[in-house]
């Protein structure tokens, strides 16, 4: 069946009159902190003992807006006849946010959690050099990173969680049977009892 001509014209001012007949509400910002969605996409904080250096930040970045400076540092043996193994160690880490987009590729590639959303979003500044976030500012920005959201109840449980569950019930199984063994002599018998039938 053809649509009526006129239709789709007539539903858009439905909705034109629905929305006009409505009390307008105001939002008194700045005097009222407005309430925001749990994943609010404000301003990136870094973890900086997870990042590892690997720059998977900074190549995914759509708008190169990541800049990591790093030098390598040798770690000494950690058993006698060991190799020394060398390591990267983070010198800069800064974000541009007058460059960013917000899409959020860095946090969604990053491999070690080291990057997570805040939802602060008042960091307007009048020079536009002051919206380059160097590692320190970026560090004040985790601690307003809301903590994640609980599980689902038929979620599966985490990996770690369900391994270290089952290395900690392997250590009570081991350590009560430890105990059991102890309690217990070889010889059941009291040797304090006099034998069945004396007195």
């Amino acid at each position: 069946m053809a649509p009526i001509p006129g239709s789709g014209l007539a539903k858009g001012l439905a909705v034109t009159l629905r929305t006009m007949t409505k009390k307008t509400v105001t939002e008194q910002y700045p005097d009222t902190q407005p309430d925001l969605p749990p994943r609010t996409r404000g301003v990136i904080g870094l973890f900086e003992e997870n990042c590892t250096v690997c720059m998977l930040c900074a190549r995914e970045c759509p708008d190169w807006c990541i800049y990591i400076d790093s030098h390598k540092e040798t770690v000494p043996a950690a058993a006698p006849g060991g190799r020394e193994r060398s390591r990267n160690v983070l010198d800069r880490f800064a974000i541009d946010f007058s460059l960013c987009m917000y899409c959020g590729i860095c946090i969604e590639v990053c491999p070690f959690d080291a990057l997570f959303w805040s939802p602060e979003f008042e960091y307007a500044e009048t020079d536009i050099h002051e919206l380059t976030h160097e590692r320190d500012k970026l560090r004040e920005w985790m601690w307003t990173v809301p903590a994640p959201p609980a599980l689902d109840p038929g979620a599966e449980e985490p990996k770690e969680i369900a391994a270290a569950r089952k290395a900690a019930e392997k250590l009570a199984a081991t350590q009560a049977a430890a105990q059991a063994a102890q309690v217990d002599p070889a010889d059941p018998a009291d040797p304090t009892e006099p034998p069945e039938g004396q007195s």
